[in-house]
């Protein structure tokens, strides 16, 4: 489980469901300052990424999008991501191929 920024305020312990959770930029990030090293650090990280993983998009949506990018890259265009539902204060898994459209998943 990839969570895209730490955010120390934000409790993300119901995700862990869903695998161990992995940080790609820590809570000061910040990714105008220095995009080149956000790319290449997610790039890094997010180098094994498969159908087998997640991704949390928490944090700076510009870093959310980055991160996006790069696992649909490394996994031919899917990317299998955990929405938040603020009603029911639940994840729910999504699948989502960039190349064949979105498909939501029952729980």
């Amino acid at each position: 489980m990839y969570v895209v920024q730490e955010n120390p305020r934000v409790d993300v312990v119901s995700a862990a469901q869903w695998g161990d959770l992995i940080p790609l930029a820590n809570p000061y990030d910040q990714v105008h300052l220095n995009p080149g090293r956000i790319v290449l650090q997610f790039r890094r990280k997010l180098r094994n990424y498969s159908d087998s993983d997640w991704l949390l998009p928490l944090g700076d949506p510009a870093m959310i999008g980055i991160a996006f990018a790069i696992a649909a890259d490394m996994n031919e265009g899917r990317v299998n991501l955990l929405k938040w539902d603020r009603l029911e204060r639940h994840y729910y898994p999504v699948k989502i191929s960039v190349r064949g459209g979105i498909e939501e998943l029952t729980t």
